[in-house]
C-alpha cells in the first residue's frame, strides 16, 4: 500500500464529489455545515497550489453568508451561524481571504449572545450544540480583533460564561464537574467526560481561555479542580484498554464502565488532548506527561472492532483517531505516535470501498433504517477525512482542527 499515492487519490475524488454535491447542504455551521467545507477547499487549494479550489471555497462562504442574510436563523457552533462565523475568522487568520473587523453586523454578536445566554439558563454548555460553542467563537473573535471597543466587549461575554460555569459547577471531594443529560430516552443523567460534549472540552476551552494573562487568575481554580475530578476516574490496571468511562453517573460511582471506544468524539484521545492543553496552558510538567503518558496507552489499540471504530470519518471514526495522532506526532515528535498515525491511515484507506459511497466512505447509522449514509460535511462526512488527509501530507501546519478542539 502507497499511502501517499492512494490519499492524494482519494483527495480528488473527494475534490470531484463536493464540486457536485456542498450545496445540496442548507446548513451553515463549521462541523455540519457549508462553511466546513469551504475549509477544504481552501486548504486543499493551499496544498496543490491552486487557486481554482481557492475560488470554491470563496463561492461557498459566500454561499453561507447569504443563507444566513437570507433567514437561517440556527446559531449553533456545530450546525449554524456561530461556526460560520469562526471560519471566517480561521480564514482570516490562515491569510485565504482580507476581511475588515466588522466584515460581520454587530447584530450577530448580540443575536449568538443572546443564545449564549439561553443556554446557560438552562445549563446547557455542550461544545457543539450549547454556550461553550458561541463562547468558542467569542474567544476567536477576542484574539483577533484589532478593535479596543469590540475586545473589550468580548471579554464581557466570556466573563459571563466563565461566572456561569463557576455558578452551576458541582463540587466534591474528587473536584469541580458538571452535570448534564447522558440518554434523553431515559432521562439518564450525569457527568459526561467526552471531548464533543462533555467536560473535556470544558477543560480544553477554560484552558484556551486561561492562556490570556487577564483571565488567568479568574480560571485557574476551576480549571485545575476539574483536572483533578477527571484524573480521579483514570482506570489504574493498566491492562485494560481504556483508561477513562464515557460518563459517570453519580449514584453509581462505585461501579464505573471504563470501557469506551477510540475516537475523536468520546474516550481517551479528547481526555488526553485536553489535559495536554491544560497542562500547557498551567505550567505543569507532571500533569503534561500524565497526558502524554495517557494518550501513549492508547496507541496499544489497534484492533478496529474492540476500539469501537465502524466508520472513517472524523467524529468517531479512523480518519479523527490518525488526525490526532498524526497532530501529536509534530506536536512531541515521538515516534510512537507517528507508527500509530500511519496504522491508522492504512485502516482508513482500507475502510474506502462502500460501492455507493463518497469517495468510497459512508457513515454508520446503526440505529437508522438506513444503516448507512452518505455524508459531505466536515465532523462525519468526506470534508473533514480530505481535511485529514491533507494535514498528514502536507508540509505545512494547519489551523482548521481548532474546530475540534485538537490544535
Amino acid at each position: 500500500m502507497n499511502i501517499e499515492k492512494d490519499f492524494k487519490k482519494k483527495l480528488k475524488e473527494i475534490s470531484d464529489i463536493l464540486d457536485d454535491k456542498t450545496f445540496e447542504n442548507k446548513e451553515v455551521g463549521v462541523l455540519s455545515g457549508v462553511s466546513g467545507i469551504a475549509l477544504f477547499q481552501f486548504y486543499y487549494a493551499k496544498f496543490l497550489d491552486d487557486d481554482t479550489h481557492a475560488d470554491k471555497g470563496a463561492d461557498i462562504i459566500t454561499k453561507a453568508v447569504e443563507l444566513i442574510n437570507e433567514g437561517f436563523t440556527y446559531p449553533t457552533f456545530c450546525t449554524g451561524i456561530a461556526g460560520a462565523c469562526w471560519v471566517l475568522e480561521i480564514l482570516k487568520e490562515e491569510e485565504f481571504v482580507e476581511l475588515e473587523d466588522d466584515f460581520l453586523s454587530s447584530d450577530l454578536d448580540e443575536y449568538l449572545l443572546s443564545a449564549m445566554r439561553a443556554d446557560i439558563e438552562t445549563e446547557n454548555f455542550d461544545f457543539l450544540h450549547g454556550a461553550m460553542g458561541y463562547g468558542f467563537y467569542f474567544l476567536k473573535r477576542y484574539q483577533n480583533t484589532t478593535s479596543l471597543v469590540l475586545k473589550e466587549g468580548y471579554k464581557e461575554y466570556l466573563d459571563e460564561l466563565i461566572n456561569a460555569f463557576k455558578k452551576t459547577a458541582k463540587k466534591n471531594d474528587r473536584g469541580v464537574w458538571w452535570e448534564s443529560i447522558l440518554k434523553k430516552e431515559d432521562n439518564l443523567r450525569g457527568c459526561n467526560l467526552s471531548l464533543s460534549h462533555g467536560i473535556s472540552s470544558t477543560i480544553n476551552f477554560l484552558s484556551r481561555i486561561a492562556e490570556h494573562e487577564e483571565f488567568y487568575d479568574d480560571v485557574n481554580e476551576v480549571l485545575t479542580q476539574t483536572v483533578k475530578f477527571i484524573l480521579s476516574y483514570k482506570n489504574r490496571d493498566i491492562a485494560e484498554s481504556s483508561q477513562f468511562p464515557s460518563w459517570i453517573v453519580e449514584e453509581k460511582e462505585n461501579n464505573v464502565n471504563y470501557y469506551s471506544r477510540l475516537a475523536w468524539c468520546y474516550g481517551d484521545l479528547g481526555v488526553g488532548i485536553s489535559l495536554l492543553h491544560a497542562g500547557e496552558t498551567l505550567k505543569d510538567e507532571e500533569l503534561k506527561n500524565e497526558a502524554i503518558a495517557i494518550l501513549k496507552h492508547s496507541t496499544k489499540r489497534r484492533d478496529i472492532k474492540e476500539a469501537g471504530v465502524m466508520d472513517a470519518g472524523l467524529c468517531h471514526g479512523a480518519y479523527g483517531i490518525l488526525h490526532i495522532y498524526n497532530y501529536l506526532y509534530r506536536k512531541t515528535k515521538e515516534i510512537i505516535f507517528k507508527e500509530t498515525a500511519d496504522h491508522w491511515a492504512e485502516q482508513a484507506l482500507i475502510m474506502g470501498t462502500h460501492e455507493k459511497g463518497y469517495a468510497g466512505y459512508m457513515v454508520w447509522r446503526g440505529s437508522d433504517e438506513e444503516k448507512w449514509k452518505n455524508e459531505e460535511s466536515l465532523l462525519e462526512g468526506i470534508a473533514g477525512i480530505g481535511l485529514s488527509i491533507i494535514s498528514y501530507l502536507a508540509p505545512f501546519d494547519t489551523k482548521w482542527d481548532e474546530c475540534l478542539l485538537i490544535s
